[in-house]
């Protein structure tokens, strides 16, 4: 027993490790306010992360079939801002808990990221948070299909890749589309669009590493060329 002790405590402190050094790194991308003043309808995105195996982890749903926007689609818990919600981590927080059953007490909050602006011209704001490795997504079947775990180092180096360039709002946009082959479940999924936007940028921050693919920004200066790309979409749409 001893000895599994130690395996196990050892096991913690790695596991502890890795979510510490990710919590240091996203702490320097946190935008806070920055851009909650912006006139545009507002929207949030649960980024959630976990630690499987020692590893970075992040969690996405599939849109149940019966939705009529993007049925079908991987994306991040979230949705609309509500009166209700104060802020953005609010809106985040609520939708992750009707979509995935995941309370607030089971998520620590780290940051908000650079939003994105997606079809419908609204501020999606990407709020990263690490879930309890205990965690078990309970899926509100009218709106999640599915959920599953990705390691968050396929999105530096994917075994399954392409880029489409997109016209948006008059501007060629690069829109990434990443294939995984989820061994747990034996399915092939993609992401794409915003939620691979999002995703990329978070690899990034957290990983530092450069990816096999052409990407967006200057990496020396990851934060301001994310911020510039953000301001010129969102003054085209404004």
């Amino acid at each position: 027993p001893k000895m599994a002790a130690a395996v196990n405590s050892q096991g913690e402190r790695e596991r502890m490790s890795v979510k510490d050094k990710a919590k240091l790194q996203l702490r320097k991308f946190d935008v806070g306010d920055k851009f909650s003043h912006l006139p545009l309808p507002k929207a949030s995105v649960l980024v959630p992360l976990m630690v499987r195996d020692g590893k970075l982890c992040v969690l996405f749903t599939v849109r149940s079939m019966k939705l009529t926007r993007s049925p079908g689609q991987v994306c991040f818990p979230g949705g609309r801002r509500e009166p209700t919600d104060i802020d953005e981590i609010a809106t985040a927080l609520r939708e992750a808990k009707e979509e995935v059953g995941l309370h607030a007490e089971q998520a620590e909050v780290v940051c908000k990221l650079v939003p994105g602006i997606d079809k419908t011209c609204s501020i999606v704001t990407p709020v990263v948070a690490f879930i309890d490795d205990s965690f078990q997504a309970d899926p509100n079947p009218e709106e999640v299909s599915d959920v599953f775990y990705v390691p968050l180092d396929y999105f530096i180096h994917p075994s399954k890749y392409k880029v489409e360039h997109v016209q948006m709002l008059g501007k060629g946009v690069p829109v990434h589309f990443f294939e995984y082959d989820d061994p747990v479940r034996n399915t092939s999924y993609t992401i794409w669009g915003l939620t691979a936007h999002f995703t990329v940028f978070l690899a990034l921050a957290i990983l530092g590493e450069k990816p096999t693919f052409e990407i967006d920004y200057d990496l020396d200066n990851l934060i301001s060329s994310a911020e510039n790309n953000f301001l010129k979409l969102y003054n085209i749409t404004k």
